[in-house]
């Protein structure tokens, strides 16, 4: 067969060095896609994070410290409502991480939705964040640790107790309050929903595969 004729049968197959003159396109309409999902994503980290620590604010000032004396330089809780005021910011931390992860989770699930598993990244992540700042802004607004101060105070002295949770288990609170949101959102008030860009780019991806 001449040199010609096979030239001319091969020219218009895709290979290797040939790709499909839509191939690009459609590659840069899903990454184009992808790009704000992920800037929504960050967004939605942040929304956590700031809740979080807005959350522990609230938490400090629910909170009742309880009052310990300084004993052989260390600190002991007066009496059982003092123990149990010891116990209380536990659970002040359990209702209002739980509720912060509900109120922010629902906002994000809402709000940020334009790329679904960005969006469950993004809680994940940010209602971590979020707890940690919670507790840390919690702490360092409330009084000091009095075990410290126990060591170089003299016997008698009384100090407030410091704002701690007893346990890991109220880490899980704001997860958890933040997931359960999103499955209400995502499986129940908008499943049925669908974004305008997401059609958008599904004909789009038909209308290559048709040419």
């Amino acid at each position: 067969m001449p040199d010609g004729l096979t030239d001319g049968a091969t020219a218009g197959r895709p290979g290797p060095e040939h790709p499909p003159e839509h191939l690009p396109e459609h590659l840069a309409a899903r990454r184009s896609s992808l790009r704000p999902g992920l800037v929504q994503a960050a967004i939605g980290i942040v929304v956590l994070a700031a809740v979080g620590a807005l959350a522990g604010v609230v938490w400090e000032w629910l909170w009742t410290p309880p009052v310990g004396v300084v004993v052989d330089h260390r600190w002991l809780a007066e009496d059982e409502a003092g123990l149990r005021a010891q116990f209380s910011g536990t659970g002040w931390f359990v209702v209002i991480a739980t509720v912060a992860g509900l109120i922010a989770g629902g906002l994000v699930a809402l709000f940020l939705d334009r790329v679904p598993l960005l969006t469950l990244l993004a809680v994940v992540v940010g209602s971590v964040l979020g707890t940690w700042l919670m507790l840390e802004v919690g702490a360092a607004l409330g009084p000091p640790d009095p075990t410290h101060l126990a060591t170089t105070a003299e016997d008698g002295t009384r100090l407030p107790g410091a704002l701690e949770v007893s346990r890991r288990t109220p880490w899980i609170s704001m997860p958890a309050g933040a997931l359960a949101a999103l499955a209400l959102v995502f499986f129940g008030l908008t499943a049925g929903r669908r974004h305008p860009h997401a059609d958008d780019l599904h004909a789009h991806h038909h209308t290559h595969r048709a040419r």
